[in-house]
């Protein structure tokens, strides 16, 4: 049995994870809400970690996007790094016509958990003009708002032996129903070939934010 593939989490934060438990104290110190990303970046040793991790030509978008990854890695470490690894016939069953349910489209308030699909099975072009990336997963960190019950933070790209990758945010409600502009059908693949190697596509952050809507009848 191959090992488990290493989640965004380990292969960033890795031994130095022990100072979030520096962050977990300040937070607690400050009173504020963890799960609310403005009070979570106003506590002094997340800005300072935050500085410590900002790319060398970070701004503006770079140092938001940076935030949010740090934000969600945060609240997953704080629910005990809980990994939701898809299976093969379970992200197929996720990517069909007739994709698991749960009773409800208000998800209960769970532990914040990293979902992992399949390593090179379904892409995305998160970067407008730019080459499509694979999907490696996603963090869902709890939510109480129910303008927008589900919040996700997806990583594309990521690959030890490459320098960062690219993340992209989704929340809100379920965004049913829908249909791509062209007629084809949702997750099926976008690139040369890839219907041929079993490949699936998101055409956009709807369908991004689908997917992540559907793995939750999976927690």
């Amino acid at each position: 049995m191959a090992p488990p593939r290493p989640t965004p989490f380990a292969l960033v934060f890795g031994t130095a994870a022990e100072r979030f438990a520096s962050l977990s104290e300040g937070i607690a110190a400050s009173g504020h809400d963890p799960a609310s990303r403005d009070a979570f970046l106003l506590v002094r040793e997340v800005a300072e970690l935050l500085y410590e991790l900002r790319p060398a030509q970070g701004a503006g978008e770079a140092i938001a996007a940076l935030a949010a990854f740090l934000h969600f890695a945060y609240l997953f470490w704080m629910d005990g790094e809980r990994v939701l690894t898809v299976s093969e016939p379970e992200l197929a069953q996720l990517l069909s016509d007739c994709p698991p349910v749960r009773p409800s489209d208000c998800p209960p308030v769970r532990p914040s958990v990293y979902c992992q699909l399949p390593a090179l099975r379904v892409w995305g072009t998160p970067e407008a003009a730019a080459s499509a990336e694979p999907l490696d997963g996603w963090f869902v960190a709890p939510r109480t708002d129910p303008v927008e019950p589900l919040s996700a933070l997806a990583v594309f790209g990521l690959n030890p032996q490459r320098e960062g990758f690219t993340t992209v945010e989704v929340a809100g409600p379920r965004p049913l129903p829908l249909q791509r502009p062209d007629g084809s059908a949702l997750f099926s693949s976008t690139l040369t070939g890839g219907a041929a190697a079993g490949l699936s596509s998101l055409a956009g952050s709807e369908e991004l934010l689908e997917l992540a809507w559907r793995a939750e009848a999976l927690r």
